[in-house]
Formats: C-alpha cells, structure tokens, sequence
C-alpha cells in the first residue's frame, strides 16, 4: 500500500476552518491515575476551574479565544451511565461569558475508577458518554461547531499504560493491546458522536516523533527506529480504515489532525539518545518541525494544527521564535495550517509527584501565597510570543480565509 497517498475527501469540507483564533491557548485537563495510583485532577490542582473566567481574561491579552479544555471522564461518570456535568458546565457558561471557543477532550488520559481500556465494556460506555456528551452540549449550546478530541494522544497513553506501567491499566508489553482497545472505542465513539450530531468535528491529536537510529547503526538497528517511527501513524491509518479494518475506521473520521510536538520529541532507540532541537552538533538525524508536518499533510491531505507545543524554564523565548520560524514555512506551503496551541497556557506540575512545577505556561502559578494560585506572567515569554504573532499575523489569516 502506498502511504503517501492522500486519504479521499468523502465529503469532508477540508476548506471548512472551524476554530475561531490561529493561535490557542490549551489548559492542562488530566485526570489520570498516576504512576502510584493516585488520581490527578489538573483543572483543581492548577485551580483552573475556580479560575476559568479569569484564565479567559489572561489569554485574549495575547488574541487568543480558541482553547483546548477536558471533561474529565472520571469525574464526569463516577456511575457506570450516570452523568455529572457540572464542571463542564462552569466551563461551558465562563467561555459563554468571554466569547471564548472550546475544543473538548473527552478522556485526556483519565477513565472513571472502574474502568481500563482493556475492560470488556469499555468501547461500549465510552460511545455512551460521547451521545451523552453531545445532548448535554446541544441543551448549552444549540448552534456552533462543536470540536471534540475523543482520546488525547492514544499513541502515548498506550505506552504509558502498556509498556511501562506509568497509569492503568499498569502493564508492561500490552502496548498494543491498549492501542487497539482505545482505537475501538475511539471508531465506536465518533460514530456515536455523528450519529447524534453530524455537524460535529473530530481534532485527532497524536505526538509528532522523529525516531532513528544510533548513529553508526547496523542493518537491524536502522529497521528497528524506521518500524519504531512508522508506528507513530498507526492511529491514523487505524482511525481512517488503513490498518486494522475490522474496527470500522473510515476516511471520513480522520477530519482534522493534531500534531503535538516537543522540545524532546526527536531521539534515537537502543540505547535512548535524545537529539538536541537545537541541533549543536549539527546532528544530521535532526529533522526540522515544518518538514515532520508537511510529511504528515503528504501522508493524509488533512488540515493540521500544532495542538501541543511548549518549553519548560528559561528557554521559552527561544523556543517560541523556533515554533514561529518552522510554522512560517508551513503557512509558505499553502497547505491548510490552521493554528498553534500553547500547551499548557497556565503551568502545570508533575503528574507523579505534584511538583515541580514545569515552567511551560505563558502564565506561571504562585502556589504559595495562601491559596490563590496567583497568575503571574512570565514576560519575557509573553513577549516573544506576541512578536511571534505579529510576524505570522498576515500568513495564518490568509489561510484562514
């Protein structure tokens, strides 16, 4: 089969940008079982849903009204089909408020307590959430596009929960296992969420990886990082009927793609070696950000967005006119880019051990001073942000059009 045939359009309207702002803003909603079991709850421990109204204000400062927001699976359905949707709603009514656009997680790498992706019944409550979702979100909100992400990052929650017992379902060389479960539930839940409402748009966000060899590799090695590194396709190619048919996949649920993309996304397997974004050595396996990106519009013919993208400390500035440079040759290629999410926007912690702080948000957390969980900026990274705005400006509006 030749993958670097375009997907069909079977009647996707590809010229249809549905987000309201090129450059978003996204809110750390996990809420996972962490490496010792414990549930994280992010939107309370970054005190993003007490906050929300303000944390709105904050980024239409830098024009951004598009964000990425979760339900939060485990809170949502404490019950086995009993719902509760009222953080969701908090949500719901400061975005009213703010005129901000939500994009919706439905599981960002959290499931409700009785739940695992390898559990018989998974597929089949998840599908019920999303009808449940959809009718719960149309009794809000009756008119606007609604964008959901079904599962954030299926490829990377599958590792951490199939290979290295990092959340559950706490395995180690069930990677696939977990990949095929969650692909299952993902096909089962679009359909549910079409058939509900077949207006609604699917963000599909995966990491966006080089992986190579060492260098000096043998023969074996350099086919081991070339599988290791095609699988990255393998929820795509899934989800659009290529690989593994049987599930239902169908071009049409491969809508728009969410490449998420990191300081520490490109490395070397056997032994690990992470190569440098900043290519000191010159490192010729480095691969630029614009090139992964239009390989993958080569792949599927798909609009794309930068869903996930950050730097944690000091380094932010120089980071952000990175993402800016590689985005500009993007939008110079004509393909439908269509926006940057700042990932987190507000700062995170540590999933495993609630600190340190990362230092990745435009916006850092005093959480110290009582608890307030102050906002405080990080000005240099606002900074180099908005210039990075405004040498974009003209480009992403154009294909915005």
């Amino acid at each position: 089969m030749d993958h670097s045939l375009r997907l069909p359009d079977q009647g996707i309207h590809l010229s249809e940008n549905p987000f309201r702002s090129f450059w978003m803003a996204g809110f750390e909603c996990t809420d996972k079982l962490n490496a010792f079991g414990n549930r994280v709850d992010f939107l309370l421990v970054t005190d993003h849903l007490r906050q929300a109204k303000n944390d709105y204000q904050l980024i239409q400062t830098l024009d951004m009204i598009t964000v990425r927001e979760g339900i939060r699976w485990s809170v949502v359905e404490k019950s086995p089909y009993q719902y509760d949707w009222a953080g969701v709603q908090v949500l719901l009514e400061a975005a009213a408020e703010s005129k901000i656009q939500i994009v919706w997680d439905l599981s960002h790498f959290g499931y409700p307590d009785d739940l695992t992706p390898l559990h018989p019944m998974f597929a089949r409550r998840f599908a019920a959430l999303c009808t449940a979702f959809v009718r719960f979100y149309r009794s809000i909100d009756p008119a606007s596009t609604l964008i959901v992400t079904p599962f954030n990052e299926v490829s990377f929650i599958s590792w951490l929960g199939g290979e290295v017992c990092g959340t559950v379902p706490y395995c180690r060389g069930y990677g696939w296992e977990v990949k095929y479960a969650l692909m299952k539930a993902y096909i089962e839940g679009i359909e549910a969420l079409l058939k509900e409402d077949p207006g609604v748009r699917i963000l599909t966000t995966e990491p966006l990886v080089n992986i190579v060899a060492p260098l000096n590799a043998s023969p074996e090695e350099y086919v081991a990082a070339t599988k290791a590194n095609l699988d990255q396709f393998q929820v795509f190619d899934i989800l659009s009927g290529r690989e593994c048919p049987e599930l239902g996949g169908k071009c049409e649920y491969l809508d728009i793609i969410g490449c998420n993309f990191y300081f520490n996304n490109q490395w070397a397997i056997e032994p690990y070696e992470s190569i440098s974004w900043k290519n000191e050595n010159n490192d010729p396996r480095w691969l630029p950000l614009s090139q992964l990106i239009l390989h993958v519009h080569k792949r599927y013919g798909r609009p794309i967005i930068l869903a996930e993208t950050s730097h944690p400390g000091s380094e932010k500035p120089e980071w952000i006119k990175f993402i800016a440079d590689q985005c500009r040759i993007i939008l110079e290629s004509q393909i439908p880019f269509w926006g940057i999410c700042w990932y987190p926007i507000i700062d995170r912690p540590d999933w495993n051990h609630l600190e340190p702080w990362t230092r990745a948000g435009v916006w850092d957390v005093d959480s110290n001073v009582g608890m307030d969980f102050k906002r405080v900026t990080d000005e240099a990274a606002f900074a180099a942000l908005r210039f990075a705005q405004a040498e974009l400006s003209g480009r992403s509006l154009d294909l915005q059009k």
